[in-house]
């Protein structure tokens, strides 16, 4: 039994389903990226799930009990959205006082500590904070609320490189120390690649795939070098994608690599590669 499941969830907004039937069981303890383009279907998954808006159709259960209007349910989850959800007058210290009061686990010197790592000035206002920090502050929020399950929507929205990565590694870290289960859901898929556990990938509000990371980037390969010999190497092949330029040609193949496949394209000449995984969600959901 997982520990967050969805049941043949569905969510219409008049003739549109920004969910449609979708089924889905989620392990505790591991890292999910929930993948898709803008409007596929992500934040709905997720709006759903912290009872945010309510499924047209299906059930979502934690722990096996419905997470509908289920206060201590969702007491065990926070959610790191783009919404403005603090008062704008608000300093950043009473934020984090604020947040205890509904976390009561909530790590105040941890918070504290990235902040100090963050350069997050406490005493500054949330109404003067830039995008950028305004993501840090609740990044922060979310990694020291020690939920069981903690939800990142978009989370590096407005960070910079170094922010980025800083991000990355203190989240690992935290991870390491004391392991939750956590959902992240983002565009800048190369980067959080390292992070992910499994991939959630959705289209058009369907489930493309979930499978682990791992497993994904096996089960695809790219092949390149003259195009005639190319369209002779992919013939009778799952190409998910190809590219010409010139007399040079690139696909993308949507099987598992082995030795003898390997052979087969040193025989004519051509290069093989494993697709990393932002190229393979691309092609996926093309």
């Amino acid at each position: 039994m997982g520990l967050i499941e969805f049941r043949q969830v569905t969510k219409e907004y008049g003739p549109v389903k920004a969910l449609d039937n979708a089924s889905l069981v989620l392990e505790p303890l591991k890292i999910y990226g929930l993948l898709g383009r803008n409007g596929a279907g992500k934040t709905t998954m997720l709006n759903i799930l912290t009872n945010k808006i309510f499924p047209t159709s299906g059930e979502i259960l934690f722990n096996n009990e419905s997470v509908i209007e289920n206060d201590r349910v969702q007491s065990q989850m926070f959610y790191m959205t783009e919404m403005k959800l603090y008062p704008s007058g608000m300093r950043i210290s009473q934020v984090f006082r604020w947040t205890r009061e509904f976390y009561p686990q909530f790590d105040m010197e941890y918070a504290q500590a990235l902040a100090h790592k963050f350069a997050l000035n406490l005493r500054k206002q949330v109404k003067t904070l830039s995008t950028g920090y305004s993501s840090i502050m609740k990044l922060i929020l979310a990694m020291a609320s020690n939920a069981p399950v903690i939800i990142f929507d978009e989370p590096v929205l407005g960070l910079d490189a170094n922010h980025r990565d800083l991000f990355y590694h203190e989240l690992m870290a935290r991870y390491n120390e004391h392991p939750q289960t956590i959902i992240i859901s983002t565009h800048l898929i190369d980067e959080i690649a390292d992070v992910l556990e499994e991939a959630i990938i959705i289209k058009d509000g369907r489930l493309v795939l979930h499978q682990p990371v791992e497993q994904l980037l096996q089960s695809a390969y790219t092949v390149s070098g003259a195009d005639a010999k190319v369209d002779q190497f992919i013939k009778n092949r799952k190409v998910i994608h190809q590219e010409t330029l010139g007399r040079l040609k690139s696909a993308a193949v949507y099987e598992q690599l082995n030795s003898q496949i390997r052979r087969d394209a040193e025989a004519l000449g051509l290069d093989i590669s494993g697709a990393p995984l932002q190229k393979l969600f691309i092609y996926l959901t093309n």
